[in-house]
């Protein structure tokens, strides 16, 4: 392969696009916290800024307004990033067809259930673990579980901040793990590697800080008094579509096809179930497309503006100073992971940040050989790191106001919950370790990834196969 980095070429001028973008939605978002407006970084829509940042590129990109066109609307129909917002639009449906049939309900419902009343914290955030994954979303989880965590640390006498810190770092892990999680969606289509394989190696990082979290939930977080927690009815069988998906994506089935079988398996649930006809659930599917029409919009937009910044030669400069400090595998990786941390804080969306950094991390993985399966649970743990601990997140931000709208005589003040997410600063540390101590890496190892044919050894004969098939079709 070519050495990308050998005559460092470019212009730092072509990143200015970007900086407009980031720059009106960091100073936007800024402005608005100074306001004491909620939510403040959601008030100036990214697509939007991303915009701006459009129409700058067009002003500095030589050539006709055709051509122009052409690199943008080239960036934005990359077979890549469309799967990937078709991936979207399915995971979307797939959980709005759940909530619909009562299907989150039941997983809240049924985790709470198993949960003894003295360890009631550790149970909040293994609850919230198992829904996070389930669901594959974190504002989902903080959405659906920090009214209920809220009550029960109220009428328990546990701490209030830690049962919020709980969800939203369970929400953490899930978001991170989950195989219809937008981020872990983002991070393996733009790393270009199987979700299964991500997940083994991100598997090993999150687990181990997930485990000491509930020893240390079950030693500090036990009540003085126990009081019973009344918890709500379920249903195993609306449960077990979420099951399915993980099983079969865990067996390395592809996700377009699990979350195919996903939103088949529920429509008929809700069917039998819940009476519900078919518009009513064509209505819930919609309804879970429109959910993601921010990410689709940012994913072409964003596709539009990085072939721009690369053509104007945006990207070749900035890895070139990367490289300043550079010097080896270990170091790309804690570049990836510093990226993509600095992009999050400055966007405060993690898939927005992925979506953002995954091109570069992609081209440093290239260069340093850092194996895509890596890179990709690099972005996946990192981006998430911060959305558990500022308190502009979006995540912290909805726990706010739950917390406030179930207990309207208690003010939770966001800085309580800086030193409550446990788990988030336990997983940046194994997240480093493993860059150091590369002990979550083994199955990789084992599997080396071929950078001639851009895949696992294991996987190589196929992809001969199919090459072979495309070019005997041409």
């Amino acid at each position: 392969m070519e050495n990308k980095l050998s005559s460092p070429k470019g212009s730092g001028k072509a990143l200015i696009p970007l900086f407009v973008f980031l720059g009106l939605y960091v100073v936007s978002g800024l402005y608005n916290m100074a306001q004491g407006v909620p939510m403040p970084f959601y008030e100036f829509p990214s697509p939007i800024a991303l915009g701006v940042g459009i129409v700058v590129a067009f002003f500095m990109t030589k050539g006709s307004i055709t051509e122009k066109f052409d690199i943008f609307c080239g960036g934005m129909a990359r077979p890549t990033l469309l799967l990937m917002i078709i991936i979207f639009l399915l995971a979307g449906a797939f959980a709005s067809i759940c909530t619909a049939t009562g299907a989150r309900d039941s997983v809240v419902n049924f985790g709470l259930s198993l949960v003894p009343a003295k360890y009631m914290i550790p149970g909040i955030f293994v609850v919230s673990c198992f829904f996070g994954t389930a669901t594959g979303t974190a504002a989902g989880t903080v959405s659906a579980l920090v009214p209920i965590a809220a009550s029960i640390a109220d009428a328990a006498g546990l701490s209030i901040p830690l049962a919020v810190g709980s969800v939203i770092a369970g929400g953490q892990f899930g978001d991170n793990l989950s195989m219809i999680s937008d981020t872990t969606i983002a991070a393996t289509r733009s790393q270009h590697c199987g979700m299964k394989d991500k997940f083994h190696m991100n598997f090993l990082v999150s687990l181990p800080a997930a485990v000491i979290t509930i020893v240390l939930l079950m030693v500090f977080a036990q009540p003085e008094t126990v009081t019973a927690v009344e918890v709500g009815d379920y249903s195993i069988i609306k449960i077990l579509p979420y099951f399915v998906v993980m099983i079969l994506a865990l067996l390395g089935m592809d996700v377009l096809i699990t979350l195919m079988i996903g939103v088949a398996m529920t429509s008929v649930i809700g069917i039998v179930m819940n009476s519900m006809s078919i518009f009513e659930l064509a209505q819930a599917a919609y309804t879970g497309f429109t959910d993601m029409t921010q990410s689709v919009y940012i994913c072409l937009l964003i596709g539009g503006l990085s072939a721009m910044v690369t053509h104007n030669g945006g990207i070749e400069w900035l890895i070139a100073k990367l490289r300043t400090f550079i010097k080896g595998r270990k170091s790309a990786e804690m570049g990836i992971a510093v990226m993509v941390m600095a992009t999050d804080i400055c966007l405060a969306n993690n898939t927005v940040a992925i979506i953002v950094s995954g091109p570069i991390a992609r081209d440093i993985s290239e260069e340093f050989k850092v194996d895509p399966r890596k890179s990709a649970a690099l972005l996946d743990i990192f981006a998430c790191i911060w959305q558990g601990v500022l308190p502009y997140m979006g995540s912290l931000t909805i726990a706010v106001n739950l917390t406030a709208a179930a207990l309207p005589d208690y003010v939770l003040d966001p800085a309580e919950l800086f030193g409550c997410v446990w788990y988030v600063w336990i997983l940046a540390i194994f997240g480093i370790l493993n860059i150091f101590f590369p002990y979550a890496d083994g199955r990789a190892r084992k599997n080396p990834w071929n950078w001639e044919y851009d895949c696992p050894e294991s996987e190589v004969e196929k992809k001969k196969q199919e090459l072979a098939a495309e070019a005997a079709n041409q």
